[in-house]
């Protein structure tokens, strides 16, 4: 087994400072140590002595600048993308995808496939073959892959690795605890370290460490209108235990009773992931004699693409119950930014356009002034590109 923590939550001085020029480097490269050491606002001999340390591993390359204004050439700055490799796994609406990308966050094999059911068996055994596949792609990579990140839905214990994942039963949901210990698992198969995170915290980060909201220090990502992943000061905020970005509260026992005047859009009763989308859509076409086989979200939005004036109804006041809901989240938290994903951006421009107004007629003017709303940049990708952007961090800091 490697030798890094990847679930280590508390970070020392060097840690932080590893990450903090490591990505400077990641963003920014080439680079000279004076600009470096002016970003960060620590003298220069300190940055050498870091950057000193990263050549020697191989970790940052340096080359000097062909043109000078006289005397020496400058030497500049890189991370060296070869350095190492990570595993990203995550779990979307439609589909699971797992990805193998380099230290600058580039893409070197991706393989994906159609979303397992909605078993801890199922999930699990999907997240196994994945990584197997990814792996059997990757012999040319193998010796240099530092760890292992998987983005799933449900409650993550940090400590054990444990899931709970919420499950339908009839029509109520019940969190069942995983039977299966998956870090555990995944460590003793693969003889790397791994991480588990949950799958809105995992597209959050990855928003904030390679996507748009990179230059964004508050960010609330919705992840499909059940979960969000939240961004505080740049650090992603996972809460006491880190269960944080839960967006409804549930009991079975009252499910029936629990309701309000727009019934089961209820803003704090729990929603479909697919924001109850394909549900109503079957109810409208059935009450208009429409006959639509195997409706499911991919098919939905391919209805709205062709128009269909049902399905752009349903989507309408889908857009109108998630801006509502994304409303009150801007007002507790005033973010910079509101990114929208998990696959909902498949809906298409008039439905961001739709959100973005709800959010605008519900919230506080203040608190909406300058905020940006937009579709995750790095789309299906997102969750699986959190996970291992999550990993490299770790990595990063360990070095």
């Amino acid at each position: 087994m490697h030798n890094i923590n990847l679930n280590k939550e508390v970070l020392s001085e060097k840690e932080r400072r590893n990450i903090e020029i490591l990505d400077i480097l990641r963003k920014r490269g080439p680079i000279s140590r004076p600009e470096i050491s002016k970003d960060m606002g620590i003298n220069v001999v300190t940055i050498s002595n870091y950057i000193d340390d990263y050549i020697k591993n191989n970790l940052v390359f340096e080359k000097e600048l062909d043109v000078s204004e006289g005397g020496r050439r400058p030497v500049l700055l890189d991370l060296n993308p070869s350095a190492g490799f990570v595993i990203g796994v995550g779990l979307n609406l439609t589909n699971m995808v797992g990805l193998l990308v380099d230290f600058k966050g580039n893409i070197i094999t991706k393989t994906q496939v159609a979303r397992p059911g909605f078993s801890v068996k199922e999930i699990s055994e999907c997240v196994l073959d994945i990584i197997r596949e990814i792996l059997r792609r990757s012999k040319g990579y193998a010796a240099n892959i530092k760890g292992i990140g998987v983005g799933v839905a449900g409650l993550i214990n940090k400590e054990t690795g444990s899931i709970h994942w919420p499950q339908k039963m009839d029509h109520y949901y019940t969190y069942a605890s995983a039977d299966v210990p998956l870090r555990g698992l995944m460590e003793r198969e693969f003889d790397l370290p791994c991480l588990i995170e949950n799958d809105a915290t995992s597209a959050c980060f990855g928003e904030h460490w390679l996507g748009l909201a990179q230059g964004f220090k508050n960010i609330i990502y919705m992840f499909s209108g059940v979960g969000c992943g939240i961004m505080i000061n740049g650090e992603i905020y996972r809460g006491s235990r880190g269960y944080a970005g839960e967006l409804s509260v549930y009991n079975y026992k009252e499910q029936d009773a629990f309701s309000c005047e727009l019934g089961k859009s209820c803003f704090l009763k729990r929603w479909e992931m697919d924001l109850n989308i394909v549900e109503e859509a079957e109810e409208m076409y059935v009450t208009e004699n429409r006959n639509i086989d195997n409706l499911d979200l991919k098919s939905f939005f391919n209805l709205v693409r062709s128009k269909d004036k049902v399905a752009e109804v349903v989507l309408g006041k889908a857009a109108k119950r998630l801006g509502i809901k994304i409303a009150s989240l801007v007002n507790l938290l005033n973010p910079e930014m509101v990114v929208i994903g998990g696959g909902l951006e498949e809906a298409g421009d008039d439905f961001l356009k739709q959100v973005s107004a709800a959010i605008k007629d519900w919230a506080f003017r203040e608190s909406t002034d300058g905020l940006s709303i937009a579709y995750s940049q790095l789309r299906e990708n997102s969750v699986a590109l959190g996970a291992a952007s999550l990993v490299m961090q770790k990595v990063f800091a360990q070095l």
